[in-house]
């Protein structure tokens, strides 16, 4: 079986997902999915529009992240948790009183004043990578991803019905989580299905995932 750190595309809608999810009692809130980038994205976009210190400050904190990641990257989950805590923790929790410091001063009905209220409300999400290592700090690289199948998306307009629709996402998501875990798809959706069909238990599904391919079959 394949150890690599599982990572995966999720192409179907969030409602879609929400709902499964609910089956199993989790809860979701859909700024705790990757929307890192989003967020710091917001600040940029008030530096570049009023070219504002405050949010060129920002940039410069937010750069900080981005450095480390850069330097961790590729590395286990243990070994990126344990950098995240001991480097980028620190630099979330000036970031997050620095934050506060700023709103207090900024106008709340401003440019500004709203990014910055909209990244203190999601807070919480934004600190999820530094206490799991699997995690990405954004969803950059799942954006960039799926951009051929959002640049597609018509083609959905043929599935013909709803759950033709979900099927077309469901096999959308796995071929881009084979190639984000450097499996060849039709392989692994050709050993897969064999797999089903040869009566693989129900109970054992993990195994079936890309990120479990072993690349030699």
């Amino acid at each position: 079986m394949n150890q690599t750190r599982p990572r995966c595309v999720i192409s179907s809608a969030l409602a879609s997902i929400r709902r499964r999810l609910n089956q199993y009692k989790i809860e979701i809130d859909p700024h705790t999915l990757g929307a890192n980038g989003g967020i710091f994205r917001s600040v940029k976009e008030v530096h570049d529009r009023d070219g504002s210190p405050i949010a060129g400050e920002g940039l410069k904190r937010i750069a900080k992240f981005y450095k480390i990641e850069e330097a961790i990257r590729g590395q286990s989950a243990e070994q990126r948790k344990a950098a995240r805590q001991e480097q980028t923790k620190p630099l979330m929790d000036d970031f997050e009183i620095w934050l506060k410091t700023q709103r207090s001063r900024s106008s709340a009905k401003a440019g500004l004043g709203e990014k910055l209220s909209y990244i203190a409300k999601y807070m919480g999400g934004l600190k999820l990578f530094l206490d799991d290592g699997s995690v990405e700090m954004d969803s950059n690289i799942v954006e960039r991803a799926i951009r051929p199948i959002a640049l597609n998306r018509k083609n959905a307009l043929f599935a013909g019905h709803d759950e033709g629709g979900r099927t077309w996402a469901r096999i959308a998501s796995l071929i881009e989580t084979c190639k984000l875990n450097d499996v060849e798809p039709y392989a692994y959706l050709k050993a897969t299905l064999e797999a089903i069909a040869a009566g693989h238990p129900s109970a054992r599904t993990d195994e079936l995932m890309p990120w479990s391919f072993d690349k030699k079959d």
